[in-house]
């Protein structure tokens, strides 16, 4: 073992020495895993971090952007303005498909499952 593993655990038993860990939210109760399944395999770390650090993966960004702006178009009468929102949602649509296939997901078996969560969230 090395150093800073040893030093690692030292405080981690010290914390729960403490009862640092009494009162988390969900002890006792099983980990919810369905969610983090439905990533591709070779995404979910990077998901993970993202996701712990309340940040959300650019594809979903630009889906919540979609949705807005397709929301707004609903809503407005002016064409000039409506001309406006129908560029800006082309272009998010394309930046997103370049992103998919840049990334190559939809090769991943888990694709399908991801992609219909993804809709799910967003609304679609």
């Amino acid at each position: 073992m090395d150093f800073a593993f040893r030093m690692a655990e030292e405080r981690i038993k010290e914390a729960e020495k403490n009862g640092a860990f009494q009162d988390l939210p969900g002890k006792g109760k099983p980990l919810d895993l369905t969610e983090i399944n439905a990533v591709p395999e070779d995404l979910r770390m990077s998901y993970t971090i993202l996701k712990n650090a309340n940040m959300i993966p650019e594809e979903m960004q630009l889906k919540k952007d979609m949705l807005q702006i397709e929301e707004l178009m609903a809503l407005c009468e002016d064409e000039a303005q409506i001309d406006t929102y129908r560029r800006q949602l082309n272009e998010k649509y394309i930046r997103f498909q370049t992103l998919m296939e840049k990334r190559k997901v939809k090769s991943s078996a888990a694709y399908p499952q991801y992609r219909n969560k993804i809709d799910r969230k967003m609304g679609l």
